[in-house]
């Protein structure tokens, strides 16, 4: 039998052990990344396990300080590239034994938010911190002198002649790579290019411009990329996503517009929102505020503005579905309808566009190629240029040519563009420019812009 020494001395040991593994820290941070944005920058700590921290700034000189706690440092912090960023630099230090104090030295003003997130399939634990560039100027309520009326209802006529805005919205990016392929093609690097290959066809067109929610690999929120069209006044809203299944069999593209379940509760959301029962609806022929109306006025004018919204996306998303069909097999024979965030402004047309599945092997490679993402953006944008020749928005460029005499012509098999010249009685290089052409290459199915004579 053990002695009382003995048994007290393996007490005492037991005891030694447990404090000593109460002090380890529980979890590891094994990497850090930076994503920049125009208006953020994100910071990702990859953890081990989940973790508590702090968050909090510092004055004279500005500095954001992250406290850790029971973390193990396993990565250099300060290797991190900083560029295009507001760190100027950023330090690291042991803290409490177990924990981790980071200072991040600021270079510019910013609004700090830091959360967790749980383990995906394609990330661990992980802390992360958005940097939140403060507004240069802040809003200010301006006096409003007592000999002018003030009207609630403002109605605001844009320019005569102006461009149509193409809202463009790669999604995913950054931190949120969207769906990956049995490859490892991420969604996020496939969107984006067929992106900007869309961006690039549209404006060919004098008549157009495109705005893009974002431009880099960064990440964007739903709701934000929404704003960013609203804020451009676009007259169309279009997503670019890639499809994924958990089984590799399912191919083919798809359109999507706003269900009518989801426009309903979009609906219900804008009239129980104080900011957007303040905010416009009408799209960008002019901005109607809601503040001073009544409760059914407001309701029935949402409704229409969504109605009509629905319809055009159908509309336009029809034609886009239609077109992707030459390029690649269809996912199904119509545009089909979901409660999309990205789909839910009632006053701006829109669609998501799932370009292929991203999960079948045979997709995952054409679509990481580069023709290939060609054919697919110049498809939709011939298709979002067909719509608006038919439905040309008031006071531009296209709605100006129309009231000049200039018609449409749809190309058919054999036709060429100098036979169409011809038929038409117009000079070559006048349909060359007005189609912003730069050689006679013409596709069946494209929409032709012709001059008056």
């Amino acid at each position: 039998m053990m002695n009382l020494n003995a048994i007290r001395h393996f007490l005492l040991l037991i005891i030694l052990t447990a404090l000593s593994l109460q002090v380890q820290a529980s979890s590891s941070i094994n990497n850090l990344r930076i994503w920049p944005a125009p208006d953020h920058t994100r910071l990702v700590f990859d953890l081990t396990g989940p973790v508590e921290h702090r968050v909090f700034s510092l004055e004279n000189p500005k500095r954001l300080v992250i406290d850790i706690s029971n973390v193990r440092l396993n990565t250099l912090l300060e290797d991190a590239n900083l560029t295009s960023t507001p760190i100027s630099r950023l330090r690291s230090a042991k803290r409490d034994k177990t924990g981790l104090r980071v200072v991040l030295d600021l270079a510019q003003e910013i609004n700090p938010r830091s959360f967790l997130l749980k383990p995906n399939q394609q990330y661990g634990h992980r802390l992360v911190v958005d940097l939140v560039l403060a507004e240069q100027q802040p809003r200010v309520n301006q006096p409003v002198a007592k000999s002018v009326p003030v009207k609630k209802t403002v109605v605001q006529a844009p320019r005569a002649q102006r461009q149509i805005v193409i809202a463009i919205d790669p999604g995913h990016g950054g931190e949120d790579p969207g769906a990956i392929g049995p490859m490892g093609t991420r969604e996020k690097h496939v969107v984006w290019g067929i992106s900007k290959e869309l961006a690039r066809i549209i404006e060919l067109d004098p008549a157009f411009k495109t705005v893009l929610t974002r431009t880099g690999d960064y990440y964007v929120g739903l709701r934000q990329r929404v704003n960013v069209a609203r804020k451009a006044r676009a007259d169309l809203f279009v997503s670019i996503h890639a499809d994924a299944y958990r089984l590799p069999q399912p191919q083919g593209s798809s359109v999507y517009v706003l269900s009518d379940r989801g426009a309903s509760s979009e609906s219900a959301r804008w009239l129980a929102d104080s900011e957007n029962r303040a905010d416009l609806i009408g799209g960008v022929e002019g901005f109607l505020t809601l503040g001073d109306k009544d409760e059914t006025l407001v309701g029935v004018l949402v409704d229409l503005s969504m109605i009509a919204t629905l319809s055009d996306s159908l509309k336009v998303g029809s034609k886009v579905l239609k077109n992707l069909g030459q390029v690649n097999r269809l996912h199904k024979n119509k545009v089909e309808e979901a409660g999309f965030l990205v789909l839910k402004s009632p006053d701006m047309p829109s669609m998501l566009i799932e370009a292929g599945f991203i999960s079948n092997p045979q997709e995952e490679k054409r679509l990481k190629d580069l023709a290939y993402q060609r054919k697919l953006a110049q498809q939709i944008a011939n298709a979002i240029k067909d719509y608006f020749l038919e439905n040309p928005p008031p006071n531009t460029l296209l709605s100006k040519e129309q009231t000049a005499g200039s018609s449409s012509y749809i190309i058919r098999r054999g036709d060429t563009l100098s036979d169409i010249a011809r038929r038409k009685g117009v000079d070559i290089s006048e349909l060359r420019k007005i189609n912003s052409l730069s050689n006679d290459i013409i596709q069946v199915g494209q929409s032709l812009r012709i001059p008056s004579t």
